[in-house]
């Protein structure tokens, strides 16, 4: 297709809501494609009615009539008023080249292309319904707000600032240049109604979504978004529990391979361990084995207790994606376990335990065909049958753990969930947030993210294999430059397992949609990158813009007590004042544009976390936002981490306020436990 073609679709993509004449009805929903599980909100017939009514406000009203009887049907058939007919067809959904796309402004033209990438069918989870990963990330409700977020993005200037509640566009603002293209609010409740019960009827009404972490920042970059992070995980687990960096014929075991749980196997042959991951659907594990990210895969469950022999044997690197359930390979390796036979040193699981009743998590004891079936038409013995289902699974995994097996607990809720059905997994004098099986982040990465390292990305507007081919090379030569002065022995090795991993980056085939990278990276690494980039933007040595981004699972951006401030212990772990205060100090910063969300990772009303997108266009001013923005970024997450006591924090902050004098935080001063000892044991004797 010429770029004449591409511009003309996607100016018809951003002329707004289709309705002369109207696209047909979806008689049924296309079944080449994955869909997102039945929804199966409790409402009452005027719920419906309402449903119905607020789903038509974005149509006039000569279309009522024929709108309203179809609406009604779909949100009976899947519990979501999605507007299948309003799909569009005539172009494929992906990120094209900056330069292609309508707009007045370049920053209004990144974001287009983001939000394409997030629904693009090799990136996103279930593309027709909205929902980029985790099972109930949406980047938008529904197809109505694509079209009208596609066309005010293309009318905007920089004068102007997009308002977007929830997926629905409220409209353009006047702001100035200075000021974000784009502000998100994603599942912001009144905290007495962010219950799961609640989310799934306000859901079903139109007035609510789920944006996950990147799905509704329009921030996702696919499985690579977090295969650098679980990589670290994987490799830092094994410093820590096998006392080794080299794993080579060690074995790790997960589940999930849908979302951002594809990352795992392509982690583990990264990290040189033979990665193990279960998955029940076999779309998703067929979409990552032709992707290349899952090696080998294989259905009969004997056979796959064979290959995992043979890899052992040979001492090799490798992944194994298991089409099955998880729970019949925990329980199988345990019994193998009993009977002197361990295959396994290290386990995690990556189902979507925060939506678990409504496809998060499947059953063992049913097919995924019947799960499916069932989570609808009959949701309470649907509950009944996960609640089971995890005990079984934690049943297995704690006879593993007798036996040496290291889990972890990867932050989605299992372990939450497991408790809620009734395992005892919480921690004895453990706080309310500790299990038995600590979480990654309070064993591994919470350190790592006190010491200002985290999740940064980028993505090549240009659409260029070259450019990113360039920004790694770039993104090389600052980690070196940075080892070569005055860091701490911590952050060298961070940034040694850093620079392996962008030079390799290339080798490990990596991209799925944009042309995009993700590099762990501190405050310094940030800034130095974006500064090189830039001016690389400027020179000519890249030949269109880069966003700048992160995930939203980073230092400072995300407050969830089971998760990213999982190692918080001075109380405020169940605090949010962080993630909000960072998606606030970005905004003004230089941010170009930002998201505050309810819900991520660990589920709606568990977690608030924000993110931003920043695009860097070769202008002093670029450079200007990016140094004041990330330095922000990074550094309000390591001084509250500081405050709560982290060491690794308190050294990195220290170092800062030296390096930069506009830079000042309050400092912890810890007391001495015998003071606190001696001064309620004399109120006891008094």
């Amino acid at each position: 297709m010429s770029e004449g073609d591409i511009k003309a679709q996607l100016v018809r993509l951003c002329s707004g809501i289709p309705l002369s004449p109207l696209p047909p009805r979806v008689e049924k929903r296309d079944e080449s494609l994955p869909h997102a599980p039945v929804l199966t909100p409790v409402l009452s017939e005027q719920d419906c009615k309402l449903a119905v009514k607020n789903a038509l406000r974005y149509f006039p009203k000569d279309v009522h009539k024929e709108l309203a009887a179809e609406f009604a049907q779909e949100l009976k058939l899947y519990g979501h008023i999605y507007m299948y007919r309003f799909l569009p067809s005539h172009m494929q959904m992906k990120a094209y080249p900056i330069h292609l796309y309508p707009a007045k402004c370049t920053q209004a033209a990144a974001i287009m292309l983001m939000i394409m990438n997030n629904l693009d069918h090799k990136v996103a989870q279930f593309p027709h319904e909205l929902v980029t990963y985790g099972g109930n990330g949406q980047v938008l409700g529904n197809w109505a707000q694509f079209w009208l977020v596609m066309n005010y993005l293309s009318e905007m200037t920089d004068a102007q600032t997009l308002v977007m509640y929830s997926g629905h566009p409220s409209g353009l603002f006047p702001s100035q240049p200075s000021a974000p293209r784009v502000v998100i609010t994603n599942g912001m409740m009144i905290p007495n109604y962010s219950s799961r019960q609640d989310y799934e009827r306000f859901f079903a009404l139109g007035v609510t979504m789920y944006g996950q972490m990147t799905a509704g920042s329009y921030c996702y970059i696919g499985p690579q978004g977090i295969v650098h992070g679980t990589t670290l995980t994987v490799l830092n687990a094994g410093r820590r529990y096998l006392g080794s960096d080299n794993l080579k014929g060690k074995v790790f075991v997960s589940s999930g391979l849908g979302g951002m749980s594809g990352a795992q196997p392509k982690a583990a042959t990264v990290s040189g361990c033979i990665g193990v991951i279960a998955e029940v659907s076999e779309e998703a594990l067929d979409k990552r084995h032709k992707q290349g990210w899952v090696l080998h895969k294989v259905a009969n469950l004997e056979d796959c207790i064979n290959m995992i022999r043979e890899g052992r044997r040979n001492g090799i690197s490798t992944s194994i994606g298991f089409l099955g359930n998880v729970v019949s390979l925990w329980e199988r390796l345990a019994e193998l376990a009993e009977q002197g036979e361990m295959l396994v040193e290290l386990g995690s699981d990556q189902t979507s335990c925060h939506n678990p009743f409504l496809g998060g998590y499947y059953p063992v004891q049913l097919t995924y065909e019947q799960a499916r079936r069932m989570m609808h038409e009959d949701p309470s013995q649907f509950k009944a049958l996960v609640q089971e289902s995890l005990r079984r699974q934690v049943s297995a995994i704690e006879k593993l753990a007798s036996h040496g097996l290291h889990f972890f607990d990867y932050g989605n809720a299992f372990l939450l969930e497991a408790s809620r059905a009734g395992v005892d997994v919480l921690a004895k004098g453990g706080g309310a947030n500790e299990f038995k099986y600590p979480s990654y982040v309070q064993h591994i990465m919470g350190d790592v993210f006190s010491l200002g390292f985290g999740p940064f990305r980028w993505v090549c507007t240009s659409c260029d294999e070259c450019d990113l081919d360039t920004t790694d090379e770039i993104a090389a030569e600052v980690i070196e430059n940075i080892l070569k002065s005055d860091v701490s022995i911590k952050t060298a090795q961070q940034y040694n397992d850093n620079l392996r991993w962008i030079k390799e980056a290339k080798h490990n085939k990596l991209v799925v949609g944009s042309q995009a990278r993700i590099l762990y990276a501190d405050q310094t690494g940030r800034v130095e990158i974006a500064v090189a980039f830039n001016k690389a933007i400027r020179s000519g040595r890249l030949k269109a813009p880069v966003v700048l981004s992160r995930d939203h699972h980073d230092v400072s951006g995300t407050d969830s007590p089971f998760r990213e401030t999982s190692n918080i212990y001075d109380g405020s772990a169940f605090c949010a004042d962080m993630a909000v205060q960072n998606c606030i100090g970005d905004s003004f910063r230089g941010a170009t544009w930002v998201a505050l969300h309810n819900g991520g990772g660990c589920g709606w009303g568990e977690v608030i976390n924000g993110g931003f997108g920043l695009v860097l266009d070769g202008s002093e001013e670029a450079e200007q936002r990016a140094v004041c923005m990330l330095q922000w970024d990074v550094s309000n997450g390591v001084a509250r981490r500081c405050w709560a006591g982290n060491a690794n924090a308190d050294e990195t902050v220290r170092r800062s306020m030296k390096e930069n004098s506009m830079f000042r935080v309050t400092l912890p001063n810890f007391v001495d436990e015998h003071v606190l000892n001696d001064a309620f044991s004399k109120m006891s004797s008094e």
